[in-house]
């Protein structure tokens, strides 16, 4: 099932907005939320989350917060998380202060820790197979796309791979873009490169494109808006223990 993950591997800013309004810090929140970040980082929403964790900390409200809407965050991997969004914090109050550098790239205090990579690395492996066999779970009707020279898992473009190739009902094509924890702004662009190539190369268009990630962030919710053609979706993972003695 699509929908909002039972185990967020990140905090969800949505819900701490909310959370926080319900709890008198409106004013508060919209300062976080509106606040105008002076530094060129990608890494804005996980900057956002250190100043909620600091927040709640501050008000006593952190552990009622995570065992409503983030129950990860009882978990080592959710312990690790907490750390890094206070640590990109610091890092960016000091960066302001003129004490340090700014994050750059994929480096620094953004590094997902042990759990959360192990975590990753299994649905790297599982999550595309699982979704290519069951497409109907994205949008009833859909279909892998099948060629004699590729297939629509990882279908090879000129600059990179659909992680899966669809087609629709009325024989269109729908380009889907997996991300594994975070759908980031970024996320859309590579999205658009592909649905252009499909277009121009595949024709029956225009297509359309779905961005399926694990969380996806404020920002590309609002960016999603101004797109037609392009929808998102959350995954949500759960498992089952069945006894054998």
């Amino acid at each position: 099932m699509l929908d909002e993950p039972t185990q967020a591997l990140s905090l969800s800013l949505k819900a701490a907005y909310a959370f926080g309004v319900q709890h008198g810090l409106e004013r508060e929140i919209a300062g976080i939320r509106e606040m105008v970040i002076e530094w060129d980082s990608s890494y804005t929403s996980s900057l956002r989350r250190g100043f909620i964790v600091a927040l709640f900390e501050q008000h006593g409200l952190f552990g009622d917060f995570k065992k409503q809407h983030w129950p990860l965050g009882n978990t080592p991997t959710g312990e690790t998380q907490r750390r890094r969004y206070l640590r990109i914090k610091e890092q960016y109050e000091a960066f302001l202060a003129g004490r340090g550098p700014e994050l750059a790239g994929d480096e620094g205090a953004e590094a997902p820790g042990d759990g959360e990579k192990a975590l990753e690395f299994a649905l790297e492996a599982h999550l595309r197979d699982f979704l290519a066999k069951n497409l109907d779970l994205v949008e009833p009707g859909l279909r892998l796309y099948s060629a004699p020279e590729a297939g629509g898992v990882e279908f090879p473009v000129e600059q990179g791979r659909i992680d899966l190739l669809a087609v629709d009902r009325a024989d269109k094509f729908v380009v889907i873009e997996l991300k594994l924890s975070h759908g980031r702004n970024k996320a859309l662009g590579q999205l658009l490169y592909y649905m252009g190539w499909v277009d121009q190369h595949l024709g029956q268009g225009p297509c359309r494109g779905l961005i399926i990630a694990g969380d996806i962030d404020d920002e590309l919710t609002v960016a999603v808006t101004r797109v037609p053609g392009v929808r998102l979706a959350r995954y949500r993972m759960s498992f089952a223990i069945e006894p054998l003695a």
